[in-house]
């Protein structure tokens, strides 16, 4: 695995979060302040190439019901522009409740940032589940086609066989 950048992305600040190699820990960095300025966008670019990220992860602010809103179109245009200013995959992420978290947890970086770092945790643990389900959708498959191999070796289908006896 390789790095992954969570912005949180607002008008004034944009929060940030930077994954471990491994993908196992995400760390806040300090808020980004106008994002949506040159400088904004300058300052998050040198963040892709200073921490070696991979693919940034811009939370995607929906309602309790799963809804988009003007918050969430403006975080698509903010990933778009991003998008066009960077080399690595841009992606966004469900980030409800990412600010109550930040807040109920505190620690020593901005809250703008422990919202990203939640919402790097959320994507993170995201990508492991889908990765350990392809995994297990890849050994079925496996298992499934050396199971026929093995019919079409024998000449007949694997599975009980008929003893001749009737009841």
């Amino acid at each position: 695995m390789t790095r992954v950048l969570a912005l949180d992305h607002g008008l004034a600040r944009c929060g940030c979060a930077v994954s471990d190699p491994t993908g196992t820990l995400a760390r806040p960095l300090a808020s980004v302040e106008r994002p949506d300025s040159r400088a904004g966008i300058r300052c998050l670019t040198e963040l892709v190439r200073e921490h070696e990220v991979a693919r940034l992860v811009v939370g995607l602010p929906l309602t309790l019901a799963g809804a988009e809103g003007e918050q969430a179109e403006r975080a698509r245009s903010f990933a778009g522009v991003l998008a066009d200013a960077v080399d690595v995959p841009v992606e966004l992420h469900d980030e409800r409740l990412t600010t109550r978290l930040a807040e109920r947890t505190g620690g020593s970086a901005d809250s703008d940032s422990r919202a990203a770092a939640h919402l790097l945790e959320g994507y993170l643990a995201t990508r492991e589940a889908s990765a350990v389900r392809e995994s297990a959708v890849r050994e079925s498959a496996a298992r499934e086609s050396a199971g026929d191999s093995d019919e079409h070796a024998s000449g007949h289908a694997a599975g009980p066989r008929e003893t001749g006896a009737r009841a």
